[in-house]
């Protein structure tokens, strides 16, 4: 019989408990009146827009940093390239007028010749028209 006790003392105990954790949940979630809502729900937003603004503010000063940081790294890419350009582009251009000289001699050497042919090409055709019959008439 003292084990029936027991039983129903821890019955009567779980149930005593059961019934005020319920209670308090019942309290916790009870609804509110249209006011406390209404005000609750005014603080939420005020809330969130504070957060956001900061939010906002901290993502600009992080966009502001990255664009000046890849502006920084740009301008530095674009002066290294420039003066690897320079570098190399001295002696390319050094190349390039000892081909174009090169060329401007070769040039020279064949228009001399050209004249030249043309010269001797004329002064043969006025000897040869000398010596040639009138036979033509």
């Amino acid at each position: 019989m003292s084990e029936n006790n027991n039983e129903l003392g821890s019955f009567l105990a779980g149930f005593v408990i059961g019934g005020l954790v319920g209670a308090a949940v019942a309290l916790i979630l009870a609804p509110q009146s249209g006011q406390d809502t209404r005000s609750q729900i005014v603080g939420k937003s005020q809330s969130l827009r504070e957060q956001s603004g900061e939010r906002l503010q901290q993502y600009r000063e992080l966009a502001n940093s990255r664009t000046e940081e890849y502006r920084k790294r740009a301008g530095d890419s674009f002066a290294e390239a420039r003066g690897r350009l320079q570098e190399t582009g001295g002696p390319v251009m050094e190349q390039a007028r000892i081909v174009l000289d090169a060329g401007k001699e070769r040039a020279a050497q064949v228009k001399d010749q050209v004249s030249s042919y043309v010269r001797k090409g004329d002064s043969e055709a006025e000897t040869s028209e000398g010596d040639a019959p009138e036979a033509a008439e």
